[in-house]
């Protein structure tokens, strides 16, 4: 007997939701209802892809930062970030 969900099992190539600079990742919670009952849920980081400069090396990076991690590039230099979170094993390149 064939099920009707056989060929729906293809493996994909799904980037993780994590960012580059901060490492966030997904948090897990409760979707709390008006009757105030409770199921699970999970939060996501409120991730952007973007293009930055990285005049050192003249050259454009893309990264998958979060909110956060665009402010911290801004306050701090994209190639302090970027150093940091080599160091820090969020960013793989």
């Amino acid at each position: 007997m064939h099920s009707i969900f056989e060929n729906h099992f293809i493996q994909h190539t799904v980037m993780a939701r994590i960012c580059e600079i901060t490492g966030k990742t997904y948090m897990k919670g409760n979707k709390v209802s008006h009757s105030n009952k409770k199921s699970k849920r999970v939060f996501n980081p409120n991730l952007q892809t973007k293009t930055f400069y990285i005049p050192e090396e003249d050259r454009y990076i893309t990264l998958k930062v979060s909110a956060a991690g665009i402010r911290n590039i801004n306050k701090k230099g994209i190639s302090a970030c970027l150093k940091e979170a080599k160091e820090k094993g969020y960013l793989a390149k």
